[in-house]
C-alpha cells in the first residue's frame, strides 16, 4: 500500500499509508491523547515517524510543508483486537493484501488475526511461515494461535511453542465448551503471561437460533438464542477463574448482553484477571432491525435487544467493556445473499466501522470522540496485553488522521449511515 508518489508529503490520496519519512505540519488539528486523557485543537509537527512538536500554533519552518487539517481527527493508530484473514485457504473471499487495505482505509494501523485460517494457526511453523512469508505488510500485524489443535475443542494445542513462535494470545475464535480442558489450558497457559481470548457461548442452548430471545424474535419469527447461551458460558469461566490461585488473563470476545456486561462489571469488581470486548455492530443495531431479513445482520452471538445495546454502550463509556473489536470477517456475494437464517456470521467492517460508529455514537451524543477513539486504540493494546504511548513531542507512535466531515467510503447494505473518511495513517 503506498500512497501517491506524485505527492512528497505523501497525502494525494484521501486515504493511504503516510511514509515514515514525512516531514509536515498539521494545521490546526484536533488530536485526542487517550493515555493522557487531552483533547486539544493545535499544530502537530511530524518529523521522520515521530512527534517533533505540538503547540496552539507552530511557526512556519522552512521546507516543511503545512497540512490544513481544520476539523480533522488525529489519534492514536486503531487496533483491532480480533479479525479473520480469508487468507490463507479462502483467497475467493478475500486475500491478504484486500485485507489490508480494508484496514488502512479504516485507519487501523495493526491488527490482530484470529487462527482460523487453512492451515490452523495451532502450530509454531504456521506462525513461521507467516513471518517469513508476510514481512512486508505495511502495517502492524500479530496473530492469535490456536488453543486447540485444529480448532476442534478436544485436544490442547502446544501453546509453550506458540509462545516461542511470537503469537499474540491464545484463542480459537469459537466457543470452548469443554470444562475441563478449559480449566487445563488456564492452568498451562498461566506462566506464558498471554492473553486468552474466548467467546463466552453455549451453543447447546438451541444451536439453531439466529435471533437474541424477546419481542422481535417473536414478531419476525425467528429461532431465538437466549440470554443464558451467554451467561451461563460466562458464569462457568468466571468460576474457573476464581478458583484459580494464579489466572491468566482472560479477555471476553464478543459480549453481547446486558447481563453479560454485568457480570463482567462484577468480576472486574472482584479484581479478576479479565478484559472484555463487543462487537462494533452490537453497538449500531439490535433485534428491532431484523424485520427485513437483511443477511448483513446475521451475526454469532445475534444482535441484542435494545436494552441489550444500550448497556453495551454504556459498558464502554464506564469501561467495563474496554475495547470495540472489528471482528472482521469477509464472504463472497454469493455467499452472503442468502435467507436471513443461511447466511454466515460476521460481515467485513474493517474499511467502514469507525464512519459508522462516529455517525451512529459520536455525533449523536453517546459517546464522545475519546471514548470511542480508546476503545478502538489504546483500550484493544491493553486487552493484548501490551502498554500504550501518550501523543507527546518526541514519540514515535502510530497515528490515524480522520475527517469527520468527508464523504464517508462506499457504505454496507446496512441501515443507517457512515459519516466521514480517514485521510491516512502514519505507521510506526
Amino acid at each position: 500500500m503506498a500512497t501517491d508518489p506524485s505527492s512528497p508529503a505523501g497525502f494525494g490520496l484521501p486515504t493511504g499509508v503516510l511514509s515514515p519519512q514525512t516531514n509536515l505540519i498539521l494545521r490546526q488539528v484536533r488530536w485526542l491523547d487517550p493515555v493522557g486523557q487531552r483533547e486539544e485543537i493545535a499544530d502537530v509537527w511530524l518529523e521522520q515517524g515521530r512527534i517533533r512538536g505540538i503547540a496552539p500554533q507552530l511557526p512556519v519552518e522552512e521546507g516543511v510543508p503545512a497540512y490544513p487539517a481544520q476539523g480533522c481527527i488525529l489519534g492514536s493508530g486503531l487496533v483491532d483486537v480480533y479479525s479473520q484473514s480469508s487468507e490463507p485457504g479462502y483467497e475467493g473471499r478475500e486475500t491478504l493484501s484486500q485485507l489490508v487495505a480494508q484496514a488502512v482505509q479504516g485507519g487501523f494501523t495493526r491488527l490482530t488475526l484470529l487462527p482460523g485460517t487453512q492451515p490452523v494457526v495451532d502450530r509454531a511453523a504456521v506462525v513461521t511461515g507467516w513471518q517469513e512469508q508476510h514481512a512486508q505488510i505495511p502495517l502492524k500485524w500479530r496473530l492469535w494461535g490456536a488453543l486447540t489443535q485444529g480448532l476442534r475443542g478436544e485436544r490442547m494445542a502446544e501453546l509453550a511453542e506458540l509462545h516461542r513462535a511470537g503469537v499474540a494470545g491464545f484463542s480459537d475464535g469459537r466457543p470452548l465448551t469443554h470444562l475441563g480442558l478449559l480449566q487445563q489450558l488456564l492452568i498451562y497457559a498461566q506462566p506464558l503471561g498471554k492473553p486468552i481470548a474466548l467467546m463466552p457461548h453455549n451453543p447447546h442452548l438451541n444451536p439453531a437460533g439466529v435471533a437474541r430471545s424477546g419481542t422481535h424474535s417473536l414478531t419476525w419469527g425467528l429461532p431465538d438464542v437466549p440470554v443464558a447461551a451467554e451467561t451461563s458460558a460466562l458464569t462457568a469461566i468466571l468460576e474457573l477463574l476464581t478458583e484459580l490461585d494464579m489466572a491468566p488473563p482472560v479477555h471476553f470476545m464478543r459480549i453481547s448482553t446486558q447481563r453479560g456486561v454485568a457480570l463482567i462489571a462484577q468480576a472486574k469488581d472482584a479484581e479478576l484477571p479479565i478484559t472484555a470486548s463487543t462487537p462494533w455492530t452490537h453497538l449500531l443495531w439490535d433485534s428491532s432491525h431484523l424485520g427485513d431479513y437483511n443477511p448483513y445482520l446475521r451475526f454469532d452471538p445475534p444482535l441484542g435487544n435494545p436494552a441489550d445495546r444500550l448497556a453495551l454502550i454504556q459498558g464502554v463509556k464506564t469501561g467495563v467493556i474496554d475495547a470495540i473489536a472489528i471482528d472482521h470477517q469477509a464472504y463472497t456475494y454469493e455467499e452472503k445473499m442468502v435467507p436471513f437464517g443461511l447466511a454466515p456470521p460476521r460481515l467485513a467492517g474493517l474499511g467502514v466501522a469507525l464512519s459508522y460508529l462516529w455517525a451512529g455514537l459520536v455525533t449523536p451524543g453517546h459517546l464522545t470522540a475519546g471514548e470511542l477513539w480508546s476503545s478502538l486504540s489504546t483500550k484493544a493494546l491493553h486487552c493484548l496485553g501490551e502498554p500504550p504511548v501518550t501523543l507527546t513531542p518526541g514519540q514515535r507512535m502510530a497515528l490515524t488522521l480522520f475527517a469527520p466531515e468527508d464523504v464517508p467510503p462506499d457504505e454496507l447494505p446496512l441501515p443507517g449511515v457512515a459519516q466521514g473518511r480517514v485521510r491516512w495513517v502514519l505507521i510506526a
